[in-house]
């Protein structure tokens, strides 16, 4: 059965924390993210074994998802899809990840599953929140390199040096090589199978 289960609260971000007794496994917390009734409107994902609630994103974070995804869908082949509300799990790392922007091929035969595999993917993108940038930099993309999925694209309107948008791809274990960093306003382009420029010119500021 899943141990117990504590509250805590975040910056913005209620997290439930789910304590590592010797009899929890991966199926009951997936079982538990599956059955429990969280808030409508929420993002729930499980990071390194803790189920967090993010609150639904800002109309600007929504808009800079939306000109990526339009630009995305020029270049991938028939019989990929973007997704905005896929989960994607990384047991090894105790994670089920729903990025903003997902891309990846879809199989011939579906599933009754909430969720796929994380290594299907050949693209996932995050665009930080104010509230939780912190898994965006260092909790995900470590799940991602873990789960070999090739690029990942970081938007990042918070970062303290200014707005920025930064181009990981080749994992190794838990780690990116970051192959391009950019400040908004500058174009950031993504290799094959995309061989597409995103104009983060076109992205919101404040």
């Amino acid at each position: 059965m899943l141990g117990s289960v504590t509250h805590r609260l975040e910056t913005a971000v209620s997290a439930l924390t789910v304590s590592q007794d010797p009899d929890q496994n991966w199926d009951d917390l997936v079982r538990y993210w599956e059955e429990m009734e969280w808030p409508e409107g929420s993002k729930v994902e499980i990071i390194e074994g803790i189920i967090t609630v993010s609150p639904a994103p800002a109309f600007r974070h929504n808009v800079i998802a939306a000109r990526i995804q339009r630009r995305l869908y020029s270049v991938i082949p028939e019989d990929w899809e973007i997704f905005q509300t896929l989960a994607i799990a990384v047991p090894s790392r105790l994670g089920m990840l729903i990025p903003d922007l997902v891309v990846t091929p879809v199989p011939e035969r579906l599933g009754a599953e909430s969720h796929i595999p994380a290594a299907l993917a050949e693209l996932v993108v995050e665009v930080t929140s104010r509230s939780n940038a912190g898994h965006d930099r260092v909790s995900k993309p470590a799940a991602y390199a873990t789960a070999g999925i090739p690029l990942y694209l970081l938007v990042d309107p918070w970062a303290p040096g200014g707005p920025t948008a930064t181009l990981y791809g080749e994992p190794k274990g838990e780690v990116y090589r970051t192959l391009s960093a950019v400040k908004f306003g500058d174009p950031v382009k993504l290799p094959e199978p995309f061989d597409l420029t995103i104009d983060t010119g076109e992205f919101p500021v404040d």
